[in-house]
């Protein structure tokens, strides 16, 4: 076959996938990594004996991870070891055993919780996530894989028919509350709305699929952390021959006739026949092309509504702790309160939620023998600007709460801490507005209305990740690098030669 030259910028999930697509089909690729290391937020660290994961540490959507490896007659148990956490994580609504649940991996026992909870709601449960199933079928076995591009893609009678048992006119606030009355258990249901990108009463209820993904696919761990999954990505990019060079931040671009021809880092110049984009889209597309070859305005960007930022710590701890599970939530303030100060009247939060991962609990490769590794994240409203006093503070507030509810005295025992926030992500991802989780999942930002895969005004660009279709999230990223590589394989089609 000719041999087509293809740019991938970016290591993150969306461009290791598109590379390793791009490579299989046949085409000659290189990949330019900004940072020392691959992963793009899923990046990992080490330090004192502890190896924190950067970024996602949930592992939701198992089937995904298969569907990808599978592409290339491989199996995620080929790269890493997979196990699946019972109970699944902790919710802390409150001080007391009494008010906290574990949700339990068994359906039967997590149905016997809900019953516990709302007696008589099992046939509702039962319904809610039989719709719930119904829609994690259509939209990430169908709707996630398309391109996005014209609304012809849109047009298939079954769909089209199916629309309503989609709900995408139905509020998830609506949606849950139809089936839910008792509020530990709407606000277990409304959670995983969170990171969405607007509240539970503006998301589509399309979106329950996640419920199902978590309560029926379950939650799971890859041993050693999340970060093998990107060493298995790259594993197999380079197994498929993918050039991965790091420490190759774009700087500039070379455009002739509406193409563009080559790519400078600050090293190196690197032509290739056809771009994709897996950083930032707004750093490429407002920052880096010049204003002639943009496809959306500083206005247009302005009014996106973005996903949340976070304020995230990475805890090192000299014991062990009690009382705490893998994954825990705390709820003991306010869902809906916290969700209007991320989305609605955005300010730092008065009483934030928060999350805490002790991976340590799973996993003994993370942390030294007798210490713990804690990871807290708090969601933040996109664009907020934190200083070391304002980090200092919700690092205060949200230790308070940890030692009273968990019963854990932590303080005294810190031995390593690091903060990373708005300024972390804007220096290492060029993240617009300090976003952590892309563009917001909302009706108006969906398929053909999000930013296009294809640049409107240079031929040869395209890009992929958590600001285009499909949208954020590990498994949809997995998903957006086949997708802009079939993309690719379309406009710049490999000739056989004989």
């Amino acid at each position: 076959m000719s041999s087509i030259k293809a740019l991938v910028i970016g290591s993150g999930f969306s461009g290791l996938s598109a590379a390793t697509h791009l490579s299989q089909m046949g085409y000659s690729v290189t990949l330019l990594e900004k940072n020392d290391r691959p992963g793009g937020r899923a990046r990992q660290f080490s330090t004192q004996g502890f190896v924190f994961d950067m970024g996602p540490s949930w592992y939701w959507m198992p089937d995904v991870f298969d569907w990808y490896f599978g592409n290339f007659g491989k199996t995620a148990a080929d790269y890493y070891q997979l196990v699946r956490l019972d109970p699944s994580y902790r919710v802390w609504y409150g001080q007391g055993e009494s008010e906290r649940l574990d949700i339990p991996a068994d359906m039967a026992a997590f149905e016997a919780m809900c019953e516990k909870l709302q007696p008589g709601v099992t046939p509702g449960l039962r319904e809610f996530l039989k719709q719930a199933a119904y829609k994690y079928q259509v939209g990430i076995h169908d709707l996630v894989h398309k391109p996005g591009r014209s609304l012809s893609e849109y047009l298939d009678l079954k769909l089209l028919m199916g629309v309503l048992k989609l709900d995408v006119f139905t509020s998830m606030s609506a949606h849950v509350h139809k089936y839910f009355t008792h509020p530990k258990l709407i606000s277990l249901m409304e959670f995983p709305v969170l990171f969405l990108g607007a509240t539970a009463q503006k998301i589509p209820a399309l979106y329950s699929l996640m419920n199902y993904a978590d309560i029926a696919l379950g939650t799971w761990y890859p041993m050693g952390g999340m970060h093998k999954i990107v060493e298995g990505m790259v594993s197999l990019a380079e197994e498929q021959g993918v050039n991965i060079i790091y420490n190759a931040e774009v700087k500039s671009l070379d455009i002739d006739k509406g193409s563009i021809i080559s790519v400078h880092t600050a090293h190196e110049s690197y032509k290739a026949d056809v771009i994709i984009n897996s950083g930032d889209y707004q750093h490429m597309d407002g920052r880096l092309l010049p204003e002639a070859y943009r496809s959306y305005s500083s206005a247009y960007w302005d009014k996106r509504v973005m996903a949340p930022s976070s304020l995230l710590y990475y805890i090192g701890l000299d014991k062990k702790l009690t009382n705490l599970r893998h994954h825990n939530l705390f709820f003991d303030e306010d869902l809906n309160a916290h969700a209007k100060e991320i989305y609605e009247t955005p300010k730092w939060p008065s009483k934030p939620l928060f999350y805490a991962s002790v991976p340590s609990i799973t996993d003994p490769y993370v942390a030294p023998e007798g210490k713990e590794n804690l990871f807290f994240l708090i969601p933040t409203a996109p664009g907020l600007k934190e200083t070391d006093e304002i980090s200092e503070k919700y690092f205060d507030i949200i230790v308070d709460r940890f030692e009273q509810l968990s019963g854990n005295s932590i303080r005294e025992h810190i031995i390593y801490k690091r903060a990373y926030g708005y300024r972390d992500f804007r220096s290492d991802y060029y993240a617009f507005k300090g976003n952590a989780y892309g563009l917001a999942n909302t009706l108006m930002q969906t398929a053909i209305l999000k930013p296009s895969l294809k640049s409107k005004k240079v031929k040869n660009l395209y890009h992929t990740g958590q600001l285009t279709v499909p949208g954020p999230g590990v498994p949809p990223s997995l998903i957006s690098g086949k997708v802009v590589a079939q993309e690719v394989a379309k406009e710049f089609p490999l000739l056989m030669e004989y």
